[in-house]
């Protein structure tokens, strides 16, 4: 059967690929936010995932606010970066895991989930970034993707907890897939920032702190909040950090923190990214 090795939770703040684009990587504003995500980028070398599961957003490139989906999978061949206003990037296209795909989806009917189903559809940021932050810029990726799309724009958007739910069926789907493919997970968004109304520009580096230990140690305090509460302590865009739940959710209870990096300001978000593995996994693999 497939094998789960990690889950990787980030920030896909959209000026972090500009950056990458115009080359300012290693500018005093750049270099300490890019050189946190080192060791993750060394953990997804050393572990060589075949397929990456991403969670994220899209921000009204692919859907607009007239039709929104609460959750949407990619069942597609090929995901090709979306124009965001000034052109695709140039990037490489991703190839999609189209098989688990279904399978998964098929999971999630079973579960009670209804979700979108997208055979064809491009991607933005959302996606775009984690990928880049964690496996550079390669001619083709080395890895095959899984799109999961989940409203935290329109209202109303869903609950936290049943993220949190939707990353067991996830599990449920990667342990009963015939298949020897390692899988990872990545959560995406945030973490806190509000980009308008009376609050535009805040951050809460202190709750971003609080949350970067609690989705590791005390994650079903994280589901159990309300979708208010999330607006409240990280903003009206910081709301996204309930994805990094699905990621969570189909991990176990107890897992190792490998890696964790924080930074703020990045464009106005408090930025951060962890690496964990089931502790159960990594003491099998230590012991092997």
């Amino acid at each position: 059967m497939a094998k789960l090795i990690g889950g990787l939770g980030t920030s896909h703040v959209p000026s972090i690929s500009a950056a990458l684009d115009k080359g300012l990587r290693d500018t005093p504003d750049w270099k300490p936010f890019f050189d946190g995500y080192i060791p993750g980028q060394e953990w997804v070398k050393e572990n060589k995932p075949d397929v990456a599961v991403v969670i994220f957003n899209d921000h009204g490139n692919t859907f607009f606010l007239d039709k929104v989906p609460t959750f949407a999978v990619g069942c597609a061949e090929e995901y090709r970066p979306v124009d965001e206003g000034w052109g695709p990037r140039a990037i490489a296209p991703f190839k999609g895991a189209v098989d688990f795909s279904w399978h998964f989806i098929d999971k999630l009917v079973e579960n009670r989930f209804d979700p979108m189903i997208c055979q064809e559809i491009e991607v933005d940021h959302g996606l775009q970034v984690p990928m880049e932050l964690f496996w550079g810029k390669p001619e083709e990726w080395p890895v095959k993707v899984v799109p999961i799309f989940v409203n935290v724009i329109q209202y109303p958007i869903p609950l936290p907890s049943r993220c949190y739910e939707m990353g067991r069926v996830l599990r449920q789907a990667i342990e009963s897939y015939d298949s020897d493919e390692r899988f990872v997970i990545l959560g995406t968004g945030g973490l806190s920032h509000q980009l308008q109304g009376a609050r535009a520009g805040f951050v809460n580096p202190e709750a971003d702190q609080a949350f970067l230990n609690d989705i590791a140690n005390d994650p079903d305090k994280l589901a159990n909040m309300s979708r208010e509460q999330y607006v409240e302590m990280f903003g009206s865009e910081g709301a996204e950090l309930m994805m990094w739940l699905v990621m969570r959710g189909a991990m176990d209870p107890d897992v190792l923190v490998r890696h964790k990096h924080y930074f703020v300001p990045a464009s106005m978000t408090g930025a951060g990214m962890i690496v964990m593995e089931n502790r159960a996994t990594a003491a099998s693999a230590a012991a092997a």
